[in-house]
């Protein structure tokens, strides 16, 4: 069966999402957009995920639990999990390692935790915009310690993204998925067309417009979480 996804959503957790991206408001756009299937991806933080879970538990939208974690070498990775208690156990792990920096709210935004009702319960002080002290290897290493899967986040971008960064993806990832996004860079492009790599596109949103059309579907035997996460780990 096919089902429409975005796998890349930040929520207002994320210094850089808008204040509009609450749990309520991203689910209800979700359902406007006829999505089948989401993930609240904020950087080095899954905390607001749950919010989101309980929200779409009425809604009928599956929700993938993520995060997009910044590595030591500045590269953006998504890392999946089955189970939200994994997750969560994985994300303290990443916010732990986060330098001490804290954040400045008006230069760089809010990082406010919500709960299912929109209701703002707490905040992070640590800037999560900083990069871990992981390597991609190490993430992805990590990932799979909590029953998770490490997605390379937008390797078509010319910054923080593997192939920016490295110029290559190594072997030894054993990766079967890759995303990209809009951005159009010819060389990172043709970088991808020549890989083994199934792609997924999801929309990066940090605005609500932004979150995707019904434009792109993965092909799965049943629509729940064992059989997102099996095409995320073996590409179908």
């Amino acid at each position: 069966m096919k089902l429409y996804y975005d796998l890349h959503i930040h929520s207002i957790l994320s210094p850089c999402g808008s204040e509009e991206m609450t749990p309520n408001n991203i689910i209800n756009m979700a359902m406007l957009k006829q999505l089948d299937i989401i993930a609240v991806t904020d950087h080095n933080t899954m905390l607001n995920v749950p919010a989101v879970i309980k929200v779409a538990q009425k809604k009928g939208i599956i929700v993938l639990p993520g995060i997009e974690v910044t590595t030591k070498e500045d590269i953006h990775a998504l890392c999946y999990f089955k189970d939200i208690n994994d997750g969560l156990k994985f994300q303290d792990i990443i916010y732990d390692s986060l330098p001490n920096i804290k954040n400045n709210e008006e230069i760089f935004g809010y990082q406010y935790i919500m709960d299912e009702k929109d209701q703002i319960i707490g905040k992070l002080d640590k800037l999560l915009l900083s990069s871990t002290k992981f390597t991609i290897n190490e993430i992805n290493n990590l990932a799979k310690e909590y029953s998770g899967a490490m997605v390379p986040a937008h390797v078509n971008k010319t910054t923080n993204s593997i192939l920016s960064n490295l110029g290559f993806i190594p072997k030894e990832l054993k990766l079967c998925i890759v995303e990209k996004n809009s951005d159009q860079n010819e060389y990172l492009c043709k970088m991808i067309g020549e890989s083994d790599y199934n792609i997924i596109t999801n929309s990066d949103a940090h605005y609500l417009r932004d979150i995707s059309e019904p434009d792109n579907q993965i092909l799965v035997n049943k629509k729940d979480i064992n059989s997102i996460f099996n095409y995320m780990t073996k590409g179908g």
